[in-house]
């Protein structure tokens, strides 16, 4: 099945399924078919079918845009903590995470896939002690996926925009891209998204939809909301992302309520997105 330009599709997670056949069940209920899919470590989101995963999730028919990838020890309480915990930032646990990242990548091509998503951490400014290894250790994984024919593409929102850009043109890594989520650049409180896909848009590989407010307070959460609720301003985001040359998948995202509720405010998403695509 082809994927048509800026098709609506859903990131597994936010529906909390623990099997292919619970995913299949909600994404016939949510009227859509593309999905981008959890790999499977037991930290981000289990599956039932363990190493059956790939196979089963191949025969179900949906239309897979990439797999996304977690890490064990990221602590989401905070931006604290996560700065601490999150992606490669940590130099403790960037030779297991290389490890698992290894892992990952076979999983996407075993799913038929060639794009993987993840959170690379917090990238240290120009002239910080830190960042010429967190670089070195973005270009072994910009390598390792090479060499599988993967291409890697850096969720939004722990830097600005202007910060990612600088850093993926030092690096000169033609398979490091960007996952773009408008609402992590407000829960992060990096920046406008509306003006960091102008900067970024060359490299934008893949979307979350996401909506949020700015937090209240410097240094703490925003708060994520349904479409179209927040300060992310989709309707322009959508056509923001159409000037930039975009044409690939939006995948829902939401991280909030139970399943039920993230149910409801998917299938409210859908349709405010598909306004927003037919405006």
């Amino acid at each position: 099945m082809a994927l048509e330009p800026l098709s609506i599709g859903v990131c597994s997670w936010s529906l909390q399924v623990t099997s292919i056949p619970e995913l299949r069940r909600l994404l016939d209920r949510l009227g859509v078919n593309v999905v981008q899919i959890a790999c499977g470590d037991p930290h981000h989101a289990d599956w039932q079918e363990g190493d059956r995963l790939p196979e089963t999730a191949r025969a179900a028919g949906f239309i897979l845009t990439g797999a996304m990838l977690g890490f064990p020890g990221e602590d989401y309480t905070t931006p604290q903590t996560i700065q601490k915990s999150g992606g490669f930032g940590n130099p403790a646990t960037r030779a297991e995470r290389l490890e698992r990242f290894a892992w990952a990548l076979d999983r996407t091509l075993a799913l038929g896939l060639s794009d993987l998503m993840l959170h690379a951490g917090f990238i240290p400014e120009p002239g910080e002690p830190d960042r010429k290894p967190f670089l070195d250790t973005l270009t072994k994984v910009a390598d390792l996926a090479r060499a599988k024919g993967v291409t890697i593409a850096f969720e939004t929102g722990q830097e600005t925009a202007d910060l990612l850009r600088r850093t993926l043109d030092e690096l000169k890594c033609p398979n490091l891209k960007v996952n773009f989520d408008p609402a992590n650049m407000l829960l992060y409180d990096k920046g406008d998204p509306l003006r960091a896909v102008e900067i970024l848009g060359p490299d934008i590989r893949s979307v979350h939809v996401k909506d949020a407010n700015r937090p209240a307070t410097p240094g703490t959460w925003g708060e994520e909301v349904p479409l179209g609720q927040g300060q992310a301003n989709i309707r322009q985001f959508v056509q923001t992302l159409k000037k930039v040359g975009y044409r690939g998948p939006l995948c829902i995202e939401r991280e909030v309520g139970d399943q039920e509720q993230r149910v409801a405010d998917i299938a409210h998403g859908i349709r405010y997105l598909r306004e927003c695509l037919a405006s």
